[in-house]
């Protein structure tokens, strides 16, 4: 049997939408933080959380932005890449969960995409007691900055081997972390993971990552 609602969490004014899938018996519940220009209807998203729910996790999709916010304009592009705002609105869904029945027993994760990857950490800094881990799928952990030395959270990087410039980043993210920290190679995989059996090895990682905070998963590239 599994919980479904569709949530309404207020962030500082104003109202974030969510879809929160929480199965019975469940061992912790996973935020995802989109990035630019997705949502929480990402079919890549939605296809790791299927995995993960199956797993035993509940999964809250949001998104971070109102749709006003989201539209692409010259007044509200700079919402997209407004990192200080966007950890803000994780904060907010960490703080909510701890206050509803179905998931307040349940300690928070999260998997951050693109620049929502950033996000989650600011969250993860702001939130050192409550999120217990944070995954990064093909994201910019770099835009972080200073909070990526506040995160206490184990941290697991996903990256394609064929995203560089991104990999690059991501290893100049992971030594500026003091959490614990590895890095996950998908070989031959690009930035959004299209390329056979890439994103379901994505899954595979993140899942083992949340049972297992901290433990390696096959295939990782380093760790501090």
């Amino acid at each position: 049997m599994t919980f479904e609602e569709t949530v309404s969490v207020p962030a500082g004014g104003v109202s974030l939408t969510g879809d929160l899938r929480v199965p019975e018996p469940a061992h912790a519940v996973v935020v995802f933080a989109h990035g630019s220009g997705s949502s929480r209807h990402s079919p890549r998203n939605r296809g790791v959380a299927a995995y993960l729910e199956a797993s035993g996790l509940g999964t809250l999709l949001m998104d971070l932005l109102t749709e006003e916010e989201d539209r692409v304009d010259e007044e509200t592009r700079e919402h997209r890449f407004d990192i200080p705002l966007l950890g803000e609105r994780v904060v907010a869904v960490v703080d909510w969960l701890g206050t509803q029945p179905v998931t307040e027993r349940l300690r928070p994760h999260l998997f951050g995409a693109s620049t929502g990857s950033a996000a989650a950490l600011v969250a993860a800094a702001a939130r050192p007691e409550r999120v217990a881990s944070v995954v990064s799928r093909g994201g910019r952990p770099d835009l972080a900055g200073d909070a990526l030395r506040q995160v206490r959270a184990p941290v697991l990087l996903i990256v394609g081997g064929h995203d560089e410039s991104v990999l690059d980043l991501n290893r100049q993210a992971a030594a500026e972390l003091t959490a614990p920290c590895h890095t996950h190679v998908v070989p031959g995989a690009t930035h959004l993971f299209p390329e056979s059996g890439a994103l379901d090895q994505v899954a595979v990682a993140a899942r083992d990552w949340f049972l297992a905070p901290g433990e390696p998963p096959h295939g990782e590239e380093g760790a501090q």
